[in-house]
């Protein structure tokens, strides 16, 4: 059996269906196909299951691609207000945590109901649990192979997501879908993920599991100030999170425990104002007693602050403002919340996320080599790729 339709959607996430709809809106005979049982499992597990949808904040330096420029037409086209627009439309309450991020008061499930209801608006037929075979060209349509059907079309779209969190369905075929077609894919790599550590610093964070702190996590010049959690595996937590986008294996990471707090004045206040108080009990002031107690012990120091030199206090100091250490790996794809990488946006028109060698063929979403912060951006790039490409398809 053959059907033909005018645009046909692989992958039912947050980019996928914000394409269906658009597509469909515009009278477009739209089939938006996914493997999985369930739609929208991302949306779903996103936010601690309330999906931050979005941020206030959202501006094309909050993204990371090999063309920083190139995110700057989807996010004008389709922008965080106009997302914000369309939940009010479909009155889901919803409030700002932190840092503009938005969340549903309720749960993630609205946001996958609102889409699933604005694509049968739109009259989109979807395919659930669907596995396509093969994708390919013939003359001047595009097609998938599902069995023994072939299904044509005049464009198509590639919303397959990353590599990350493979245990709801991520899969490389996105990529391979861009290789078949003989376009550049940028390496892909775990992004916001936890990192991982030798045994002497796991040590350390396993003693500390479970204890939190606002922290400055840098890389060079790119640095994070928000809450960083130690765990069993390693460091965790937003500001940790943010850094792995950037971070280099083989590279120091810098982590100020204290960034409110020159600590080298403090201790030099202190060792003249007190000069009898234990150095356990000041760190203890600005630092969780178990944090500090395990950076006195780490520095070999102990007894009062009058018996320590300055360039101890110094070592110390610096420990708390700028401990330097190396992760050795991160938890990989398995807890990354997004892929860095993807479908080289050189390969992409910014303003219609159409292949520039292969008109019809669209790449959105997260198989592109664009990658948000923390925070909402991921999917607000979905909701601006997504729009775009449903607009041109």
């Amino acid at each position: 059996m053959t059907e033909k339709y005018d645009v046909i959607i692989v992958g039912a996430g947050a980019a996928g269906m914000m394409s269906a709809i658009e597509a469909g809106k515009r009278g477009r005979k739209v089939l938006l196909v996914d493997h999985a049982k369930k739609i929208g499992e991302k949306i779903r597990i996103s936010g601690g299951g309330r999906c931050n949808f979005t941020n206030i904040h959202t501006h094309p330096s909050k993204f990371i691609s090999n063309n920083p420029k190139f995110v700057i037409s989807a996010l004008k086209q389709y922008t965080q207000n106009d997302f914000i627009d369309l939940i009010k439309k479909h009155n889901i309450k919803f409030h700002e945590k932190k840092l503009g991020q938005l969340f549903c008061d309720e749960s993630a499930q609205q946001i996958i109901d609102m889409l699933l209801l604005e694509c049968k608006t739109a009259n989109v037929v979807l395919k659930k649990e669907t596995i396509i075979e093969d994708v390919g060209k013939q003359e001047d349509k595009y097609f998938i192979t599902i069995g023994s059907d072939k299904y044509f079309c005049d464009s198509l779209i590639v919303a397959t997501g990353g590599l990350s969190i493979p245990k709801i369905g991520a899969s490389k075929f996105g990529y391979d879908i861009a290789q078949k077609f003989n376009l550049k894919v940028v390496e892909t790599l775990p992004a916001l993920v936890p990192l991982t550590f030798t045994e002497k610093i796991l040590g350390i964070c396993k003693e500390l599991t479970g204890l939190s702190v606002e922290a400055v996590v840098s890389f060079k010049k790119i640095f994070f100030e928000e809450g960083m959690l130690f765990t069993h595996r390693g460091l965790s937590g937003p500001s940790i999170l943010q850094i792995s986008s950037y971070w280099k294996l083989g590279d120091d990471i810098k982590i100020n425990l204290s960034p409110k707090l020159d600590i080298i004045k403090f201790l030099g206040d202190r060792k003249n104002s007190n000069p009898k108080q234990d150095i356990n009990v000041i760190i203890s002031e600005i630092l969780p007693k178990r944090l500090a107690y395990i950076i006195c012990n780490e520095n070999n120091v102990s007894g009062n602050i009058c018996e320590l030199s300055n360039k101890v206090l110094n070592q110390l100091s610096s420990s708390i403002n700028a401990w330097a250490i190396n992760p050795t790996g991160s938890e990989g794809y398995r807890t990354a919340e997004v892929t860095l990488g993807g479908i080289d946006t050189e390969e992409i028109s910014s303003k219609t996320m159409m292949s520039k060698k292969h008109p019809g063929l669209f790449f959105i979403g997260e198989v592109v080599d664009v990658t948000g912060h923390l925070g909402g951006y991921n999917f607000q790039w979905a909701w601006s790729s997504g729009y775009v490409a449903g607009r041109y398809a």
